[in-house]
């Protein structure tokens, strides 16, 4: 071969590799923007309570609260409590999500009376996730830097120091203001618990 059929070969080789690359880099955008536009649409509200299981029960419940209805118009839906905003810990909430789907398939919660037998599982799974990342899903619309203690009766000022001095977080006192409260222990009383 000589120097021109060589020089020829590895223009026609150059240009192959530039097409898969380029190719490749537009399957990776179109990939991005696909998984960008679903995390957004799995974290909107009518998807979350596209299930009558979620619709039926935990919304149902939340409709009216102050989470929902409140003299200032802020309104925070399921995905402001339940997922987390950071890219890293949202996909991995996503990924644990998938198991809701099992869940449906499978029936687990699928009449009223199945949703209250298991009522308390799911709320105290909910609050060990709260307690171990500090409520961080509350503090993303509740500042505490930002509160006015002017505001505050004085015996939620009491209260908010004492939780404070004590290490708590939000859900340990505000829990059940969004969905019905199960029976049995708070988080509290199973932080106390788990710590024996």
């Amino acid at each position: 071969m000589d120097k021109q059929e060589v020089a020829g070969k590895l223009r026609r080789n150059w240009k192959v590799v530039f097409g898969f690359a380029v190719l490749g880099m537009v399957a990776t955008v179109l990939l991005l923007i696909a998984g960008a536009a679903g995390l957004a649409w799995t974290n909107t509200e009518e998807f979350c309570i596209g299930c009558h299981e979620m619709r039926d029960n935990v919304y149902a419940e939340y409709k009216g609260t102050i989470h929902d209805t409140n003299r200032s118009g802020v309104r925070a839906v399921c995905t402001d409590c339940h997922v987390p905003r950071e890219p890293g810990p949202l996909i991995l909430a996503k990924i644990h999500a998938t198991w809701d789907l099992y869940g449906h398939i499978m029936g687990f919660i699928d009449t009223k009376e199945k949703f209250q037998a298991k009522r308390a599982e799911l709320a105290h799974r909910v609050w060990a996730r709260m307690q171990a990342n500090d409520s961080h899903e509350c503090r993303n619309c509740h500042k505490t830097e930002k509160m006015s203690n002017e505001l505050q009766s004085e015996k939620a000022r009491a209260r908010h120091a004492k939780g404070k001095a004590e290490g708590l977080t939000c859900v340990d006192c505000h829990f059940g203001i969004a969905h019905q409260e199960p029976e049995g222990p708070g988080p509290q009383e199973l932080r106390a618990a788990a710590k024996k």
